[in-house]
């Protein structure tokens, strides 16, 4: 269950990080606070630390998190909304751009506010414990933020001082190795300051640290190759820690990949690092993308705005067994992971509430069986289940319009189990290697299905990256990291990818169907075309507007040590 510690403290401090400066790269956030008085005790400290975990990331989640992470990664399609995203033309006025700009600058300003004001004024009752504790979270959201932005944008400023910034009208964007060196740097602060089990439920530890290590340097060993060979120390270092959170964390997988996202799931044992929301008055600190994801209002609390939203014929195609011959064929998937992630017709989700309109003004309450497309339709969606978790009935009342209170993952166990196998695999075109394929196995098998043999390639991981992850934000980065050693493989799994999610659902019988056919319909484009020059996104115009110099070259960071 959830700790409201993170809330009760944090709403307390909220008028620290409720400023959203359109200019914020170049000026501090105007509320932030000062008062020497606040940071008397540890409980203040922390207190002070909490918003961190929610409200500065608000605007990344709500939308750009999946409009990046997974219409641009190709596992989702909009039909009507972000086609600039689903069609890998994201331009510096999406709005899933500057969102994502604007929020992640706002937790590198509101971290760098924090490590400032705790240095200047941490009172005498204040441990050292805990001061560095906070200072590890901070610099651990600072390094995430900048991994964002440096996978999005390429090279960007590196910002520790804000307050620096007011006499400094030039901002000056650095070199991408300098931006990942500026990160792991970060990150190994953040494990060697966060204790092995967390203060509280939900707070960082040196293992969620210690994750997100690996995870950058598996990205690193790509960033700093030669002639497409990735870096074998980098490669080293991503297996080491991968193995490391995976044998002393005393974290596990949790046995049914469902699980993870059935309310309420806040804060598991395979979770490494989630954004904790709650249910609450105030809208910053409640998960609003649930509003936005969901299929409809039958299932929603007077939202429910993502009917056009569902699975890419690509994504479906990637689920064993699921479309035969083209979709001419009824076919089926053992895979678990695609009920918990998209709704098929007649699939059946008890544990959510779906109202039903009867003859005349009848309205009934049932569980949820995701309906079938009606007879004479043309089309219909395999619309979103991950993180979709019902009406306020089905949560303890917990929720209404845009306010839920389940968290959003950011790292978990089960990617610490395909890092270490990628990075086994390393510059091989293959690999047998035991331990990578038992790690691999570990994810592959709780989803239900058979021992993968081997051997292990690199796209065998890819794609199950891709349905252990899909809705999870994180598609969008695998393609990133490929791009950094092997541009011309990234964009050709972009331009071969089939993203259109216009077709016809068929289920062979309702509810609980044994199979499904799936028919191409519509005349929206289904193929993106990626390249060099639209891989990356372009900064937002507003900022690059008012800081000309972001159109500059990039410089290598003057590190202090």
């Amino acid at each position: 269950m959830k700790n409201n510690y993170l809330y009760i403290g944090a709403l307390t401090v909220l008028s620290i990080f409720s400023s959203c400066e359109e200019e914020f790269l170049d000026r501090p956030p105007q509320d932030t606070l000062v008062d020497a008085n606040f940071f008397k005790n540890n409980e203040q400290v922390l207190a002070a630390s909490a918003p961190l975990y929610s409200v500065v990331w608000k605007d990344y989640v709500d939308k750009a998190s999946w409009a990046l992470g997974d219409l641009r990664g190709g596992t989702t399609f909009r039909a009507w909304g972000f086609r600039d995203d689903v069609l890998f033309n994201t331009t510096e006025v999406s709005t899933s751009n500057n969102e994502a700009y604007r929020a992640f600058f706002i937790v590198i300003g509101q971290s760098n506010t924090l490590i400032q004001n705790l240095n200047s004024y941490a009172g005498a009752e204040v441990t050292q414990d805990v001061k560095n504790h906070a200072i590890a979270e901070a610099r651990f959201m600072r390094a995430t933020a900048y991994s964002y932005l440096v996978s999005n944008y390429g090279p960007v400023p590196i910002i520790e001082n804000n307050i620096a910034l007011l006499n400094n009208s030039a901002v000056t964007r650095n070199t991408v190795e300098s931006v990942w060196e500026f990160i792991t740097r970060d990150y190994l602060f953040a494990a060697a300051n966060l204790p092995a089990t967390a203060l509280q439920p939900g707070r960082l530890t040196k293992w969620s640290a210690e994750g997100m290590l690996a995870r950058t340097y598996l990205t690193r060993a790509g960033v700093e190759s030669t002639g497409g060979t990735r870096k074998q120390e980098f490669l080293d270092k991503a297996k080491e820690y991968a193995e490391r959170v995976i044998t002393m964390s005393g974290k596990a997988l949790l046995p049914n990949y469902a699980d993870l996202f059935r309310y309420p799931y806040d804060n598991n044992n395979e979770s490494l690092f989630e954004q904790q929301w709650v249910f609450t008055t105030s809208y910053g600190y409640a998960n609003t993308m649930v509003s936005q994801i969901t299929f409809d209002n039958s299932i929603a609390n007077g939202d429910g705005w993502g009917g056009d939203l569902g699975a890419s014929w690509w994504m479906l195609s990637l689920y064993d067994g699921l479309i035969q011959q083209d979709g001419a064929k009824p076919g089926f998937t053992l895979d678990q992971r695609l009920k918990a992630t998209y709704m098929l017709p007649g699939a059946s989700y008890p544990e959510i509430s779906r109202t039903v309109r009867m003859e005349g003004t009848t309205e009934i309450t049932e569980p949820l069986v995701f309906p079938a497309p009606a007879s004479n339709a043309d089309q219909s969606f395999a619309s979103i289940k991950k993180y979709v978790v019902g009406k306020a009935k089905d949560l303890g009342g917990n929720a209404t319009t845009q306010r839920y209170p389940n968290n959003t993952y950011m790292l978990r166990l089960a990617e610490m189990y395909l890092i270490y196998a990628e990075a086994a695999l390393g510059n091989n075109t293959s690999t047998s290697d035991g331990k990578a394929l038992g790690y691999f196995n570990a994810v592959h098998m709780r989803a239900g299905l058979p021992v993968f043999e081997g051997p292990l390639t690199w796209n065998d991981i890819f794609e199950e990256r891709t349905k252990e992850f899909a809705m999870e934000g994180l598609a969008w980065y695998d393609l990133v990291r490929l791009h950094y050693y092997d541009p011309q493989e990234a964009y050709t799994i972009i331009n071969s990818q089939d993203r259109g999610g216009l077709y016809l659902i068929t289920p062979d019988r309702m509810p609980n169907p044994t199979a499904w056919t799936f028919t191409k319909r519509g005349e929206l484009q289904r193929m993106a075309t990626a390249n060099s020059g639209n891989f990356f996104l372009p900064i937002p115009a507003a900022e690059s507007s008012q800081a000309p110099s972001l159109r500059n070259p990039p410089v290598p960071y003057e590190f202090k040590d």
